[in-house]
């Protein structure tokens, strides 16, 4: 296994890794100051993950979204989650239109290439529902049709853990769909000069994007073909297992929680220039891809253990395997 595996065949062709880091170094731009949190979004992104941002308001997480579409010169959509927004408001409805004698289907903004739910958890639970199927399925069924959104589709979901009035917490079941849960958190103060002394700083930054369509569906297929080794499906099924029988947990992780962690690791090592996936990968993952799926016991939560907490527990507990690079 060769690190310049990475390089794509044809002559001329800029190579996955080079695409990866020109949508990192795009989206930097808007989200200044915060190189780890675009690194993790973009690999979610490319994994064709949806992200859930918890985190509090004007820290950047509508722009993080918007940042992500314009890059590969999508459309970005946003919905303003509140109580009385109903399902068709995400996925469209089918108007009557009486001169024509027919209905017609009026899409809604589930079809975009970024959907951001802004404070998805102010939302009834109905309306939440009607994520469910366009972020397993990537269509949406309205009226017994269903239609395709578009490739890639992102779900940006946004919710603020400091005021819980007036929300609907979010589902186990949806929470699962969430390939990454990550926050921005406050920039540090050098950010926070450069920010100010910037002329753009009350103008919304319009992105050129790097990448053209036909390039990111190439790029995702490419870093589906990223390798993970025996050994290393071995460490992360070791972690699973363990996950389901830990006595501080209710809730172990799923299966869909296993192949989401390769999938996003897989793009995390196209990104650092690798065709292979290193434990490294795996660890650094273990809290966004895997704690929001997982969840602690009554008797464990009263005593202030958090699912990272178990997750640590749990990894220190298992050997890392060694990989070699000739595999």
């Amino acid at each position: 296994m060769t690190q310049n595996s990475t390089t794509d065949r044809s002559a001329g062709q800029p190579t996955a890794t080079k695409m990866s880091r020109a949508l990192q170094e795009n989206v930097a731009q808007v989200l200044k100051g915060k190189p780890e949190t675009v690194r993790l979004a973009v690999a979610c992104f490319l994994a064709e993950g949806h992200l859930l941002i918890e985190d509090l308001p004007g820290t950047g997480k509508t722009s993080l979204a918007r940042a992500m579409a314009q890059s590969v010169g999508g459309s970005v959509k946003r919905v303003q989650f509140t109580p009385d927004l109903l399902p068709s408001d995400i996925t469209g409805t089918s108007i009557y239109r009486p001169n024509e004698g027919e209905f017609v289907f009026r899409e809604g903004p589930a079809f975009a290439n970024v959907l951001v739910a802004d404070e998805v958890n102010r939302a009834s639970p109905k309306t939440q529902a009607a994520l469910l199927e366009v972020m397993e399925e990537r269509q949406v069924t309205v009226d017994g049709v269903s239609r395709l959104v578009p490739r890639p589709f992102m779900v940006v979901a946004t919710q603020n853990p400091m005021d819980f009035h007036g929300t609907y917490p979010l589902p186990e079941v949806q929470l699962d769909r969430f390939a990454m849960r990550i926050s921005i958190g406050y920039a540090d103060r050098a950010t926070e000069m450069e920010v100010m002394a910037s002329p753009m700083a009350q103008q919304r930054v319009e992105l050129t994007p790097v990448l053209r369509d036909d390039q990111v569906v190439r790029l995702l297929e490419r870093i589906k073909a990223v390798t993970v080794s025996e050994p290393l499906r071995s460490y992360v099924a070791d972690i699973v297992m363990k996950s389901r029988t830990h006595p501080d947990l209710r809730l172990g992780i799923s299966t869909r929680g296993t192949i989401t962690l390769l999938a996003v690791a897989r793009a995390l090592a196209i990104g650092e220039g690798r065709a292979f996936v290193t434990p490294d990968d795996i660890k650094d993952l273990l809290t966004p891809v895997l704690a929001h799926r997982i969840a602690v016991t009554p008797a464990a939560e009263l005593d202030g253990i958090l699912p990272e907490h178990v997750l640590d527990t749990i990894v220190d507990g298992i050997d890392v395997p060694r990989l070699r690079l000739d595999e």
